[in-house]
C-alpha cells in the first residue's frame, strides 16, 4: 500500500470525508453538520454524491476553534474569533496533521478500502451499460470514503483492465469500451493536474512507447506521482523516439518513464538509447521503464537500457523516489 501523500500545510483541496475529520479534530459528526447549519461553518465541499469533504485547512480551523471552546469560550464566540483573526491576518494556523497520519492510519485503510471491490464491480457494470450518471454517483460515493490513491488502485486501475479485456473477448463493442475508457480517462487527467502544489523541481516525464496505444497504466502512474506532489508531464499514448529526444532536451525532465505493453512497442523502445545516448550513458536525467510484457516476459528487460521500475504501481513509486531522492526541497 502506498502511504498516504503529506500535503501541503494549509492546503484547500477537499480530501477529508466528515468521518475522518470527526476522528482528526474530536468533533463529532452531528456537530460538524450542526455547525455548517447555524454558523456556515466550515463551508465544506461536496463530492456528485452530496457526501461532504473537508480540506487540511479546514481540519487546522477546527482543531483552533476546538481549542477555543475547550478552553471555556462558546461556541459561535469562537467561530468568529477564528473569522475576526483571518481578516485581520494575525491567525497562524500550524498544527501539523501528521498525528492523524501516525495515529488513525491502519485503520483508517481498512475501513476506508473495504467497500471499493464491490464500488469497482457496480462501475464496470455502470459503463458497460453507458450508464454514466451511475458511475458519477459511484465514484462520489467512494470519493467520500476513500483517498484518491485508494480510488485510483483499487477502483479505476482495475475497472480499465477488465473494460479492455471485455473489448477483446467481444462483451462490448469498440463505442462502448471508447466511452468507457474515456471516461476513466478524464478523471485520471484531472487528478493529473489538479493535486496538491507540486515540488520545485523539472517535471517526470512520462510517454507510452512508439506504437503503444494503450495509456491506462501510464495515466495511473502519472496520476499517483502527481498525488504525492511530483510534478509530471504527460506526452501519452504512441511518442516517436526523435520526438521524445527532442522535448528531453527542452524540457531537461527530472526522470523520463517509459511505458510498453506489448512486444511490439517493446522492441521499438529499446532503440530509445540511439535517441538520447547522453541520457543512456550518464543516467542524467534517469530513465526508467515499465509495462505488462516486462512483467509477464521478464526476457524483455534484458533488452533495455534504463531501470525497471517493477510490476505494480506501488514498486513504480517507491522506485522513482529512491532515484529522485535528494532532488527535492518541498
Amino acid at each position: 500500500m502506498i502511504p498516504l501523500p503529506d500535503v501541503a500545510l494549509g492546503s484547500d483541496e477537499p480530501l477529508y470525508n466528515i468521518g475522518v475529520v470527526a476522528r482528526m479534530t474530536g468533533v463529532s459528526m452531528a456537530t460538524l453538520r450542526a455547525w455548517e447549519r447555524r454558523y456556515n461553518f466550515p463551508e465544506s465541499e461536496r463530492t456528485a454524491g452530496g457526501h461532504r469533504l473537508y480540506s487540511e485547512r479546514d481540519v487546522l480551523r477546527l482543531r483552533w476553534v476546538k481549542q477555543r471552546i475547550d478552553e471555556g469560550m462558546q461556541t459561535a464566540q469562537a467561530i468568529n474569533a477564528l473569522r475576526h483573526q483571518e481578516k485581520s491576518g494575525n491567525l497562524a494556523l500550524i498544527e501539523p496533521l501528521h498525528t492523524f497520519a501516525e495515529h488513525v492510519r491502519d485503520e483508517t485503510i481498512a475501513k476506508t478500502t473495504a467497500h471499493l471491490p464491490k464500488i469497482q464491480t457496480e462501475l464496470v457494470a455502470a459503463l458497460t451499460h453507458r450508464n454514466l450518471q451511475r458511475a458519477d454517483n459511484l465514484l462520489g460515493e467512494a470519493l467520500a470514503l476513500s483517498s484518491p490513491e485508494d480510488l485510483i488502485l483499487n477502483v479505476i486501475s482495475p475497472t480499465l483492465s477488465q473494460i479492455g479485456e471485455a473489448w477483446e473477448e467481444g462483451q462490448i463493442n469498440i463505442a462502448t469500451e471508447h466511452l468507457a475508457t474515456n471516461y476513466l480517462r478524464q478523471r485520471l487527467l484531472m487528478w493529473m493536474v489538479s493535486g496538491p502544489p507540486p515540488r520545485e523541481i523539472n517535471p517526470i516525464l512520462l510517454a507510452c512507447a512508439p506504437n503503444e496505444w494503450h495509456e491506462g497504466s501510464l495515466l495511473v502512474l502519472g496520476a499517483l506521482l502527481r498525488r504525492r506532489r511530483w510534478p509530471v508531464a504527460y506526452l501519452g499514448q504512441a511518442m516517436p523516439l526523435p520526438d521524445l529526444a527532442n522535448i528531453v532536451r527542452e524540457l531537461h525532465p527530472s526522470m523520463l518513464v517509459m511505458v510498453a505493453m506489448t512486444e511490439n512497442s517493446a522492441a521499438e523502445l529499446s532503440d530509445w538509447p540511439q535517441w538520447l545516448p547522453e541520457a543512456a550513458q550518464s543516467g542524467k536525467p534517469p530513465a526508467g521503464y515499465g509495462g505488462r510484457i516486462y512483467a509477464q516476459q521478464p526476457e524483455w528487460r534484458l533488452r533495455m537500457a534504463g531501470i525497471y521500475l517493477g510490476d505494480t504501481f506501488q514498486e513504480g513509486i517507491v522506485n522513482i523516489e529512491r532515484l529522485l531522492e535528494g532532488r527535492t526541497h518541498s
